[in-house]
């Protein structure tokens, strides 16, 4: 299957007016680095089935400023894991995001399907990605050793699993990002204690309609474990 044809100009020009209305600060290089980055998906997409997303303006619009916009609620991570990482979103798109204004944040992604983690470790060396680590295996398989004090998903499973499964994984004092798509009044509703969502706050990514909310998990009783 023939890869889509890319008109860089013309990505960049919806990448940086999409980035200015989010109020990012992003310079030369994370802009190239997101653009090659799409030109990595769109080449790969073709074999590797990473996103339904097959138009590159999409993915700028659907991807990338869909991943941008949560970039405030992670800014202050120390050291963050992209659960069901998939193509690399969220997490790739915060690594270029953090190598520029964020130098000491470090990324991990961690996905079951080996040609995703393929596409990922490819990614990262073709970008010069040096706050990257990825890990290919199921998140309730990690060890404890590794701690994050944010951990994030983009539509990778209902909240109560996304905490089981990774729950063990998380600092004390950190919090889960759950990136999703309508409210989800049902999964909050069905947390299961000592998880609580803190905050669910609405998303606006610049040209897209679709409703997007991200949803900050925390331990209720996170001061008496401190």
């Amino acid at each position: 299957m023939k890869s889509p044809t890319l008109n860089r100009d013309a990505l960049a020009a919806l990448l940086e007016q999409g980035v200015n209305q989010l109020r990012l600060e992003l310079g030369p290089r994370a802009l190239g680095r997101l653009l090659d980055f799409t030109a990595l998906l769109v080449k790969w997409n073709t074999v590797y089935n990473l996103t339904a997303v097959r138009d590159p303006q999409r993915m700028v619009t659907q991807h990338l400023l869909d991943s941008l916009a949560a970039v405030p609620a992670i800014a202050n991570a120390r050291s963050l894991l992209d659960v069901g990482a998939g193509g690399g979103l969220p997490g790739i798109v915060f690594a270029i995001w953090a190598a520029e204004s964020a130098p000491a944040m470090h990324i991990s992604l961690i996905d079951t399907v080996q040609k995703k983690t393929a596409f990922l470790t490819q990614v990262k060396a073709e970008l010069g990605l040096d706050n990257v680590t990825i890990y290919c295996g199921r998140v309730e398989e990690l060890p404890p050793a590794s701690k994050f004090d944010v951990i994030t998903s983009r539509a990778f499973a209902e909240l109560r699993d996304f905490v089981a499964w990774s729950g063990h994984l998380l600092e004390t004092g950190g919090r889960f990002v759950a990136m999703k798509g309508v409210e989800p009044a049902g999964e909050i509703s069905a947390l299961p204690a000592p998880w609580v969502a803190t905050r669910v706050e609405p998303l606006r990514v610049p040209g897209l309609e679709a409703e997007r909310h991200l949803v900050t998990i925390e331990r209720e009783d996170a001061g008496q474990q401190a």
